[in-house]
C-alpha cells in the first residue's frame, strides 16, 4: 500500500510540474473547462432558482373543499378531525360561510347579496398539501371528494401542472446542453493529452529501454488530466458563485416588487462536490481514451 501511494505521489508531483511549466496552457485550459462547465451547473442552479421564485410569487398551490349547504357543525369537526390526521397536508384554514358572505360583501357586492333570501355559501376549507405533485393533487382530490357532506374540490392542479411542465422543459435542456458540453470536455483533453504524449515521446521511450513498466508511464498523465479538469471545476465553481452573487440583488428586487421575500441561492456544498467530481471525472476519461490511442506498447 505504501508502494502504492509513493508512485501516486510521485506521478501526481510530476503532472503538477508539467502544468506548473505551462501556466499559460494550463490557465487557458482551466478556463475553457471552467466555463464549459459553469454553463450547465449554473443553469440547474437558475432553474432551481426560478422554481423556487415562481412559488413565491404566485403562492403555494392550494386546495379548496366546499362543504354542502346542509353540513352541520358536527360535519365540519368531523372534516376537521379527518383533516388533521391526514399526512400529506402542511396544513389548512377552515372559512365558516358567514365570514365568506361577509368577505364577498366587503368586494363590494353587499347590494346584489341583500337581495338573496338567506346565504348561498357553503362552509369551507383551504388546504395545503405537503408537496407540490399534481399526482398528489389528483389523489387528493378523490380521497376528499369521497368524504361525507363535501359538495365541491376545487384544485390548483392547472397551476401546478404548469409550473412543473415548464420545469421539467427547462431541466431538460439544460441537461442536453450539459452532454454536448461534457463531449465537448472530452475531446479537448484527449487533444491535450494527446500533445503531451507527443511532447514527451523521446522521453517516454528512454524510460522504456530503463524498464518502466507501462502503468508507470501512463500514470502521470492520468494525473494530468484529472489535475486540469479539477482546476477547470474549481473555474466553474467560482464562475456561478459570481454570477449568483451579481444576479441575487435584482432577482431579490424582482421578488419583492411582486410582495415575495426570495433570495437567490447559490450552490450547496454537495452540488459543489458534484461539480468537482464531474469535472475530474471528464478529464480522467478524456485521458484514459487518449491514452490507450496514442500510448501503446511497441511491438
Amino acid at each position: 500500500m505504501r508502494a502504492w501511494l509513493y508512485q501516486q505521489r510521485k506521478a501526481m508531483a510530476h503532472a503538477l510540474g508539467r502544468l506548473w511549466q505551462q501556466p499559460l496552457g494550463t490557465l487557458l485550459s482551466s478556463l475553457v473547462i471552467g466555463i464549459a462547465l459553469a454553463l450547465p451547473a449554473g443553469g440547474f442552479v437558475l432553474v432551481d432558482n426560478v422554481g423556487s421564485l415562481a412559488r413565491g410569487v404566485t403562492g403555494s398551490p392550494e386546495i379548496s373543499l366546499y362543504l354542502a349547504l346542509d353540513a352541520t357543525d358536527e360535519d365540519v369537526k368531523a372534516i376537521e378531525k379527518r383533516l388533521r390526521e391526514a399526512p400529506d397536508l402542511a396544513g389548512f384554514q377552515f372559512v365558516p360561510r358567514d365570514s365568506a358572505l361577509a368577505q364577498l360583501a366587503e368586494s363590494g357586492l353587499s347590494d346584489v347579496l341583500d337581495g338573496l333570501d338567506g346565504n348561498p355559501l357553503p362552509h369551507a376549507f383551504i388546504i395545503t398539501p405537503r408537496a407540490e405533485s399534481p399526482e398528489l393533487f389528483e389523489r387528493l382530490n378523490a380521497q376528499f371528494s369521497a368524504w361525507p357532506k363535501v359538495e365541491h374540490v376545487q384544485l390548483d392542479a392547472a397551476w401546478v401542472q404548469r409550473l412543473h411542465a415548464l420545469l421539467a422543459l427547462a431541466e431538460l435542456g439544460v441537461s442536453l446542453l450539459a452532454a454536448l458540453l461534457a463531449t465537448a470536455l472530452v475531446i479537448i483533453t484527449f487533444n491535450t493529452i494527446r500533445l503531451q504524449i507527443l511532447t514527451q515521446r523521446a522521453e517516454i521511450e528512454v524510460t522504456r529501454l530503463l524498464g518502466a513498466t507501462d502503468p508507470f508511464i501512463r500514470r502521470p498523465f492520468y494525473w494530468f488530466g484529472c489535475l486540469q479538469g479539477l482546476f477547470g471545476g474549481l473555474v466553474a465553481w467560482s464562475t456561478v458563485a459570481l454570477g449568483i452573487a451579481l444576479l441575487r440583488p435584482p432577482a431579490e428586487g424582482l421578488a419583492q416588487a411582486y410582495g415575495a421575500v426570495f433570495t437567490l441561492n447559490s450552490l450547496a456544498p454537495g452540488q459543489v462536490l458534484t461539480l468537482l467530481a464531474v469535472a475530474i471525472l471528464l478529464g480522467w476519461l478524456g485521458t484514459a481514451l487518449s491514452v490507450r490511442r496514442h500510448l501503446r506498447e511497441p511491438g
